[in-house]
């Protein structure tokens, strides 16, 4: 069951489907109570026109048998039943008689039959178990049942109907389909457009024309992603310039602390200083690098996390346990991928300490994801730290220049390491979860689309 609703959900989500349905029950709706009102309001004139055709059969078939000779009037019973499909039989009070249906057009025609022949009229569909339009006669003190045949009542109309409907069913469908290609085309630009501008690639420009209302958000998003773009650039440039205009004189007062006559303590502290400064305006540059300038390849993110791991291995408090499946290949940029990586183990270091405060101690794992909706390459960081202090904080740490109040309120930096995490992983066309473990810790997953090699 759960499969089948599944399949269904591109009509719960789609606009182009839904406004479809929608136009054509619409449509379907109006075209049935179209239907029953013409069914209405022909009825009474339908019934009258049959009567009047009955009644005029029944009178001169009365005539001809009251005014013909007794000799012939086998032969005219013959004529009249061979030409005109009317039998004329006896009637007999033994006679089993099947009522004609109490709809509402047979109840109305009735009456109308009974005004012109008589109250004593009598109707039946079967006689003795014969079917047929049975209408009682008398002539000359004799009962008499006048069986016309069925289509006599009401012609079959059926194939002509149902030609009709299906005609229009299908023009009413291909109408509703170009009105909601019509409807949602726009919508599904604007949607196209956000979702890459939300991935921080560059969104096309939209097409200024249509109805005012789409030509006025149009107009506006085009404005907005100019305003972005600028935006960008400008900010480019000003950290370009921060880092060109802050590198100099740090690289000079790191000339002058190792030149100074200073005690050990105070050399070393002035140097962590001024290292943590450099690692803080790398940040910046990192965060605000322009997307346009990235090359994305076969990259084999199991190699590449094993060679972060090498790396970070001579950390002597850091202790990294790791189980990475082999030949795990995505669509990437090594050196971003790289960044994002150390930027986690990093962050472990600085938030996630042991209880003891001496040791870090970080989880990796890589492996295939095949279960559920999004499939591919799974990669998850682990620490044993405090964690973040609430789920609102943890709602914040992935937005840009934020750190948490508690557990990261003792550590120095620019609150990015996350933010670019983030803004690395999106570039790749992934996922990232960030969360507190149940045993404490802080986890952080990434699932990232698998490219497969015959």
């Amino acid at each position: 069951m759960r499969s089948y609703l599944n399949s269904l959900e591109w009509l719960r989500s789609g606009l182009f489907w839904r406004t479809f349905f929608l136009l054509a029950i619409l449509v379907m709706a109006s075209m049935m109570i179209w239907f029953v009102s013409f069914k209405t309001l022909e009825r009474t004139p339908r019934a009258q026109q049959l009567t009047a055709q009955i009644t005029s059969i029944v009178t001169i078939t009365r005539a001809a048998l009251t005014h013909s000779a007794p000799e012939k009037r086998k032969e005219l019973l013959l004529d009249l039943a061979h030409s005109e499909g009317i039998r004329i039989y006896l009637r007999n009070d033994a006679d089993t008689l099947d009522k004609l249906e109490p709809t509402v057009f047979l109840t109305e025609f009735s009456e109308m039959m009974k005004t012109q022949l008589g109250k004593e009229t009598r109707f039946a569909r079967s006689v003795n178990g014969n079917s047929g339009f049975w209408i009682s006669l008398e002539i000359e003190g004799d009962h008499y049942w006048l069986r016309l045949d069925e289509d006599r009542l009401e012609p079959p109309t059926t194939l002509p109907v149902l030609s009709w409907i299906t005609a229009t069913l299908l023009i009413t469908l291909l109408g509703a389909a170009v009105i909601s290609k019509f409807i949602n085309d726009p919508l599904s630009r604007l949607s196209n457009a956000a979702r890459l501008l939300a991935q921080g690639k560059q969104a096309p420009a939209l097409p200024e024309r249509g109805p005012k209302e789409i030509r006025e958000t149009n107009a506006s998003f085009n404005n907005m992603v100019a305003d972005l773009a600028r935006i960008d650039a400008d900010r480019t440039i000003i950290l370009a310039g921060i880092s060109h205009d802050l590198r100099t004189p740090l690289a000079r007062m790191q000339l002058e602390v190792e030149m100074a006559d200073l005690d050990e303590q105070a050399r070393s502290g002035m140097q962590s200083d001024l290292s943590q400064m450099d690692a803080i305006i790398n940040q910046f540059l990192d965060y605000a690098k322009p997307i346009d300038s990235l090359r994305f390849d076969k990259v084999n993110v199991s190699e590449l996390l094993k060679q972060v791991i090498q790396e970070y291995s001579r950390v002597n408090y850091l202790h990294l346990h790791s189980a990475i499946a082999t030949d795990m290949y995505i669509s990437g940029n090594a050196t971003e991928l790289r960044r994002l990586f150390s930027n986690l183990i990093e962050n472990s270091c600085r938030y996630g300490k042991n209880p003891d405060k001496l040791n870090t101690v970080v989880e990796i794992q890589c492996s295939h994801k095949t279960k559920g909706k999004k499939q591919g390459v799974l990669i998850s960081f682990r620490d044993y730290g405090e964690g973040a202090p609430s789920d609102d904080d943890i709602g914040r740490l992935l937005k840009p220049f934020t750190r948490a109040d508690v557990s990261r309120s003792q550590a120095n930096g620019s609150g990015l390491g996350l933010a670019i995490v983030d803004r690395i992983v999106r570039r790749h066309r992934g996922r990232l979860r960030i969360y507190n473990h149940e045993h404490k810790g802080f986890v952080a997953v990434m699932i990232f689309p698998e490219m497969k090699f015959k």
